[in-house]
């Protein structure tokens, strides 16, 4: 892993060790997940923070160890609560409106592994 040293601080809040501003740079809004696998939409999401395509299969409050945090990386491994199950998820940007996801892990005792290509689609429906 490459290590960043020597950058000024922001006036962002601190966010302690959730950092991953790549994903700060991602735009807000309604974005499509496609399966790369079938090329079909699986679901629409309205992101507000795009720290919840960290964890498609496990929407929640489920605790994260990062393990890539780079300009065009994010990667994490998350535990949730409970029985919920866990995973890994890896999001690569291409642009601020298009990434890549990968995310495999445990939902509710059953295996799954998804590669996902995600794209800001418009406005979230108000």
């Amino acid at each position: 892993a490459m290590v960043a040293i020597g950058f000024a601080a922001t006036s962002a809040p601190a966010q302690g060790p959730q950092g991953l501003s790549m994903l700060d740079t991602l735009e807000k809004g309604n974005w499509s997940l496609k399966d790369r696998d079938t090329g079909r939409i699986v679901r629409t999401i309205c992101i507000g923070n795009a720290r919840s395509l960290l964890q498609t299969e496990h929407p929640g409050n489920c605790s994260r160890f990062v393990i890539d945090d780079s300009p065009e990386i994010a990667t994490v491994h998350y535990v949730c609560p409970g029985n919920a199950g866990h995973g890994r998820t890896s999001i690569r940007k291409e642009t601020p409106r298009l990434v890549q996801i990968e995310t495999q892990g445990v939902h509710n005792g059953a295996l799954f592994s998804y590669s996902y290509e995600a794209r800001k689609v418009g406005p979230c429906a108000g």
